[in-house]
C-alpha cells in the first residue's frame, strides 16, 4: 500500500530568507546565512558561528501578546505554517 502526500503550501523561515520567495532568491544571489552568533553572548563557547534567522518579527504572523508565550522555534513553526497556508490560498 502506498500513501500519496500533496503539498498544498510552502513556508520557509531560513537565515538567508523569510518566504518562499525570499529564499529563492537568497539561494540564487548564493547568500550565505552562517554568521557569528549575535542573539545570546557565546564567548564561552567552542562554537561562535551559527545560522540565525535575523530578519525575523513574529508580529509579522502572530498577535504581539499571543508571540510572547511562544518560544522562538513555535513562532517560526507558525509564522512556516502561515506563509504556507497564504500561498495555499493564493495559488502562488
Amino acid at each position: 500500500m502506498s500513501n500519496r502526500v500533496v503539498i498544498t503550501g510552502m513556508g520557509a523561515i531560513t537565515p538567508i530568507g523569510t518566504g518562499k520567495d525570499e529564499f529563492w532568491k537568497g539561494l540564487m544571489e548564493g547568500r550565505n546565512g552562517i554568521d557569528k552568533i549575535t542573539r545570546f553572548d557565546a564567548s564561552e563557547y567552542h562554537a561562535q558561528i551559527a545560522g540565525e534567522v535575523k530578519d525575523f518579527d513574529p508580529t509579522d504572523y502572530i498577535d504581539k501578546k499571543e508571540s510572547k508565550r511562544m518560544d522562538r522555534c513555535t513562532q517560526f513553526a507558525v509564522a512556516a505554517a502561515d506563509l504556507a497556508y497564504q500561498r495555499c490560498q493564493t495559488g502562488s
